[in-house]
Order: C-alpha cells, then sequence, then structure tokens
C-alpha cells in the first residue's frame, strides 16, 4: 500500500488507462490467460464479460500487480506493470469476489484501520470513514459487527475501503454475484459515482444485464482469449440487425409458429422458456429486399394469416444475452470448460488522496 498524498496524478491526455498486448498466464497445463489484447479508456466504465472460468479474474490479478504474466505486455497509465509495479500500485484499487474486511471488526472499525495504514492521520481517518459509511448508506451500521451485515452491505463496506483515498483506476471483480436485485442496484449506483469522480472502473462480470447498464465498452473473454471487443452497440449489430420477439395466446401454437417464422424470416428460431414465447434474430442483409422491419411486418401478417394468435410483437436490438450465445454457443453464465480462473480474496488499495462522494 501506498500512503501518497495531493492530488492525483494526472495521465497524459488521451492515454488509455489500460493496454494490453498478447497477454498470458499459464498455471500447469492450463493457459487461464491465451493472449489478451485490451485498450480502456479513462474515466469510463470497462466491462469484460464472460463465464466462470474465462480468464476474467486472472487478468484482473496482473493488472493489479497480484500476478506476473508468463507472456506479453501490459501498462497501466503508461506503467509497466511488472517493472514499474509500484507506480501501478499506487494508482490502483481492486476490490475482489470476496469481503475482504474483518468480520470481527465493526463497519466504522475496518475503515478507520484501513484509512491509518494509507496514510491518514487519526482525526482525518474517522473523518474519512464516516463520511463514506454516510455515502454508502452504512451509518446506522457503523458501530455493527460486519458479521452481522447482509450480503449487499458487505459488498458495500468493501467498495468503501477500495476509495478511502480515490484511486485513478479501480478493479471491480464480480461485485454483485450472489446479492439480490435491490443490493445490486446498490452497487451499481455506487460505481456510477466513483466513475463520476474521474475513476476509471475496470468491471468483471457474468451478468450481461450488468454489463449493459453499466459499461460503455465491452470486451468478451471465453477460454482466455478476446472473442469481441466494442460498445454495446457495436456488439448487438455483430449478431444481427435486430431480434423479433413474438409472445403467443396459444402455447399450443409454438411448434406451427416456429417452423411459420423460420421460413419467412429465414432464420433461426429460438424458443423461450415462457412457453408461449419465441424470439427470431434478423440478419443484416435484407430478405426479399426487405429490411428488418419490412421482415417483422411481413411474419406478423403471415402469423394472422395462418390463424396463430399473437399477444404480442416486437422488433428491437438483439439482446447482449443474444451476442454472448452468438459467440459462445452457450449462456453466460454457463462455465467454461477445462479452464481455471483463480479467485481474488481480499483488496488490494492504492492511494491517490483526491476524496470521492463527497
Amino acid at each position: 500500500m501506498s500512503s501518497r498524498k495531493g492530488g492525483r496524478a494526472a495521465a497524459q491526455p488521451g492515454a488509455p488507462a489500460i493496454e494490453t498486448a498478447g497477454l498470458v498466464k499459464v498455471f500447469g497445463d492450463n493457459r487461464a490467460v491465451d493472449g489478451v489484447d485490451l485498450t480502456v479508456p479513462t474515466g469510463t466504465v470497462y466491462g469484460v464479460l464472460g463465464p466462470n472460468g474465462a480468464g476474467k479474474t486472472t487478468t484482473v490479478r496482473m493488472l493489479a500487480t497480484l500476478l506476473r504474466p508468463d507472456g506479453g505486455e501490459a501498462r497501466v497509465f503508461g506503467h509497466d506493470v511488472v517493472h514499474e509495479a509500484d507506480a501501478v500500485r499506487s494508482r490502483v484499487s481492486l476490490t475482489g469476489q470476496y469481503a475482504s474486511v474483518d468480520e470481527d471488526l465493526t463497519g466504522i472499525e475496518n475503515l478507520v484501520l484501513l484509512a491509518r495504514l494509507t496514510g491518514h492521520g487519526r482525526k482525518a481517518a474517522y473523518g474519512r470513514a464516516e463520511q463514506l459509511l454516510g455515502a454508502f448508506g452504512l451509518t446506522e451500521a457503523a458501530g455493527r459487527q460486519v458479521k452481522s451485515y447482509s450480503g449487499g452491505m458487505r459488498r458495500r463496506i468493501d467498495i468503501a475501503a477500495s476509495i478511502l483515498n480515490t484511486p485513478d483506476l479501480l478493479f471491480l471483480d464480480e461485485p454483485t454475484t450472489g446479492l439480490d436485485p435491490r443490493s445490486r442496484n446498490q452497487v451499481w449506483d455506487i460505481v456510477r459515482a466513483v466513475v463520476a469522480q474521474g475513476t476509471t472502473v475496470l468491471l468483471t462480470t457474468q451478468y450481461l444485464d450488468e454489463a449493459d447498464r453499466l459499461a460503455s465498452r465491452i470486451a468478451v473473454i471465453d477460454k482466455g482469449r478476446v472473442i469481441a471487443e466494442g460498445t454495446k452497440g457495436d456488439l448487438k449489430a455483430s449478431v444481427g440487425a435486430g431480434a423479433v420477439h413474438v409472445r403467443l395466446r396459444h402455447a399450443d401454437q409454438r411448434p406451427e409458429a416456429r417452423d411459420l417464422l423460420g421460413r419467412v424470416l429465414d432464420a433461426p428460431v429460438t424458443l423461450e422458456s415462457d412457453p408461449v414465447a419465441l424470439t427470431v434474430r434478423i440478419g443484416q442483409d435484407p430478405v426479399d429486399g426487405q429490411d428488418p422491419t419490412g421482415q417483422a411486418s411481413r411474419a406478423l401478417a403471415e402469423l394472422s394469416r395462418a390463424g396463430i394468435k399473437v399477444d404480442n410483437f416486437a422488433l428491437g436490438q438483439p439482446s447482449l444475452d443474444e451476442v454472448f450465445l452468438a459467440l459462445t454457443d452457450r449462456p453466460a453464465g454457463h462455465p467454461t470448460d477445462g479452464s481455471t480462473d483463480r479467485p481474488t480474496n481480499g483488496s488490494a488499495t492504492g492511494a491517490p488522496a483526491k476524496e470521492v462522494l463527497s
């Protein structure tokens, strides 16, 4: 840990927060990270999306200087993660998949202890701890042992510990795993507030909606490699111009509707878990001279002509779920076979001194 005081070091104008080229990490016979190339712009949330075992956590641990790469290069704000590790650590903070605070201490005791370790005086440490507890909605729980906190409260105090000294770059490794919807939304609000203060966030997640809501750019990692990268719009456009969503009135008509839609739209039809729902991904190229809107209108007319009752019919962009399925041939929550992604236990905090959430 560092106790650097004063304003945060300025990055060169336009310089990326992270650059990697051919990054590799091997555990025995397993290439957990197999040539990852990333460029992360400053001042944004950058999402790294992939299933369990894809290599997300291992990549983060190398970037945070907790693991030494076996090949390739990585720079954080221009500093090499191997040869300039101290310079990297002074500008980054990491919140891993599991809470790192001491469960036998109270919330405020945890934050004061970490603040003192990172260079705050006693009065300043208490002031900063109280500020963050208030900003994260934990004031009433400040005097309780962390072991009594809910999962969402633990994640919030863990993130608070990571930004006691506001980092230039915050790694959040699957920060909402196992949380209920309300707690997930609270963590998302915290992430947005941190970025609004100028911190860059690299967020790893296997939750497609999380990446969709928070990240301005997304890298999809599978089996240790980046298989797609771009904005949400780029990724969605890469798998088709749109998706036709159909909800039928009668479940027994779904087989007929599936055959008809596949024929009319010349595309595979996905049967949703809802027994009356179907989805068809429309390609970029016109079919019979019709654009996606024309194709969808024709499909609806054909369903009506065949006597298939439709309760709801919509044309929209493909979801990130559909993007991920198209890229990997499996849902996002399905683990990558045969790969190992070592978990991150604990938080490593850097120490730029500019306050956040003030």
